[in-house]
């Protein structure tokens, strides 16, 4: 969650303080939680109660505002948007989710008709207005949405009827079907207007949505529980009665929890565990490499880093395949530009043959450290984290590579709270970093590396990037905007303000008594097909 990132550098650095009351839990913990007071309203079609170990930090469940792919997994089954995202096993599209139609009449109008009679949680309608509501809220309400930039060339929202309206654009948008998302995107993510007033600033700590499951309770370090929404519009769905993500703050707990049976999934399974998972044969674990990639970041608004010539050296000293097997466990791919493996019609199956991106190559590294310069020995700090998806490991296997070119590291580990503010104060020399869940070219590359873009920590800034991102943002062929984004990104990764290193994979873990789970590559965990055997 792009991020659908803003003050991101939360998403990816800041765990919750939840270190707690679950860390040597037993079953007498989830006997207490599983017999918690919920709705007795769920009708016969559904049934089963899944506990799902949540390990990774949940802020706001306001789609409109959180960070966190955490909070959007259980978001998402909560809400729902305009489209979704798809997932064939090799394509990935985006469809009418609360849309029943979505055509466009030309390339600055879309037009949408929703499902008939489809109702929020509270009882009010989910129809134009609320739309309307909902996506004028992203787009500038108060206080100001992060995914408010996903609609900033919106126009008007013109309604015809109750179920009929459409969108009126400045220009040309070929990122919108990835904003129109009720998950990553975020910006298309429908709330009920009636209980944003009621409930304010609280609303994300009590959300109402359209989605397969009605929200029922918050209980801080311990767990958020959902049930079934009887009225989903989606016949025959949701097949669960209720649902609770337990907030568990340590990996090995929650699968420990799940290999005694007292959980039933993990949200997320880190790649040190992945052995450990496949070696039980009562558990299934779905997943594979993502919309994402790994890098080391570079200040270069600062020395030593605002010597190019050094930058290109350290992207050209990183050993990948050491990188990938120490780190990565073996799991990941190399990535040799941002554009990763799930961005259908963008990711070249061939870069590894082509010349292009960065990889490893000690002499030509070894011929820009001599262009430096600085010709001394040159010593920096890279600041680390427990941060997943690797920790501290990418930074302790870097560092012995860039002594191999006269720079010595100093490893400088940081609790996450004061990672993420030197980060974003740019008080620092070199760093790991990585981003999650994009689906689509522009949000993997413009936000983090246009000239003062948010999350542009790098400093770094060139005129004709830019202008190639601009363009491509008013591109609706595929192959056009693909030849604009690759000009782009072999700019910035000429002038290395990162290395790359990988796109990772991200695991999620079931029981066997689960069947019908719907793997998607974003970071999503999507229950509404759900069921026990």
């Amino acid at each position: 969650m792009h991020d659908h990132k803003a003050i991101l550098a939360q998403h990816v650095a800041v765990r919750l303080g939840r270190r707690s009351v679950l860390k040597g839990m037993g079953a007498g913990l989830f006997a207490a939680t599983a017999g918690a007071a919920l709705p007795a309203t769920a009708q016969v079609a559904q049934s089963g109660h899944l506990r799902v170990g949540a390990i990774t930090p949940i802020d706001t469940l306001d789609p409109h505002f959180t960070f966190r792919l955490g909070s959007v997994q259980i978001i998402s089954n909560i809400c729902n948007g305009l489209l979704k995202v798809v997932y064939d096993g090799t394509t990935v599209s985006f469809e009418p989710d609360l849309a029943a139609t979505w055509e466009l009449e030309d390339d600055r109008t879309h037009a949408f008709t929703l499902h008939p009679n489809v109702m929020f949680h509270d009882g009010t309608p989910c129809d134009a207005e609320a739309v309307r509501f909902n996506l004028m809220r992203v787009k500038s309400g108060t206080p100001a949405s992060p995914h408010g930039w996903k609609l900033e060339k919106l126009e008007e929202v013109e309604i015809i009827d109750a179920v009929t309206f459409k969108l009126h654009f400045s220009e040309p948008y070929a990122f919108l079907p990835v904003a129109l998302t009720g998950s990553i995107g975020r910006a298309g993510t429908i709330v009920s207007p009636t209980a944003v007033e009621t409930f304010g600033e609280e609303f994300g700590r009590n959300p109402v949505g359209t989605g397969p499951f009605k929200f029922v309770s918050w209980e801080q370090n311990n767990s958020i529980e959902l049930v079934a929404n009887e009225d989903y519009f989606m016949e025959g769905l949701p097949k669960l009665e209720r649902v609770s993500f337990m907030l568990i703050d340590e990996p090995s707990t929650a699968l420990a929890a799940l290999i005694s049976g007292q959980i039933d999934a993990m949200n997320d399974c880190p790649m040190q565990l992945t052995q450990q998972v496949m070696a039980m044969p009562n558990l299934t674990m779905y997943g594979r490499v993502e919309g994402n990639y790994t890098y080391v970041g570079m200040n270069t608004q600062r020395a030593p880093f605002d010597d190019v010539n050094l930058r290109r050296a350290v992207a050209y000293a990183i050993d990948r395949n050491a990188v990938l097997q120490q780190a990565y466990f073996g799991l990941a791919k190399q990535a040799f530009s941002p554009i990763s493996p799930p961005m259908s019609g963008f990711y070249d199956e061939n870069i590894a043959d082509s010349g292009r991106g960065q990889f490893y190559d000690l002499e030509k590294a070894k011929e820009f450290r001599a262009l430096a310069a600085n010709q001394e020995v040159i010593e920096v700090t890279y600041l680390m984290t427990e941060n997943p998806p690797a920790g501290t490991r990418v930074a302790q296997i870097v560092a012995p590579l860039l002594a191999e070119i006269g720079i010595k590291v100093n490893l400088e580990l940081l609790e996450n709270a004061a990672w993420t503010q030197r980060l974003q104060d740019r008080d620092f020399e070199m760093v790991d970093f990585f981003w999650t869940a994009d689906l689509d070219p522009d949000e993997t590359l413009f936000p983090e590396f246009r000239t003062d873009g948010a999350w542009n920590y790098w400093g770094w800034s060139n005129a004709e990037f830019d202008s190639l991102c601009t363009q491509a943002q008013v591109v609706l062929d595929v192959a056009e905007r693909s030849r604009l984004y690759n000009q782009a990104e072999d700019i910035m990764l000429a002038e290395a303000p990162i290395a790359m290193l990988a796109h990772f994979p991200l695991y999620k873990v079931f029981s066997n008594r689960v069947q019908g789970f719907n793997y998607v590559p974003c970071d999503l965990m999507n229950l509404d097909t759900v069921s026990f055997t």
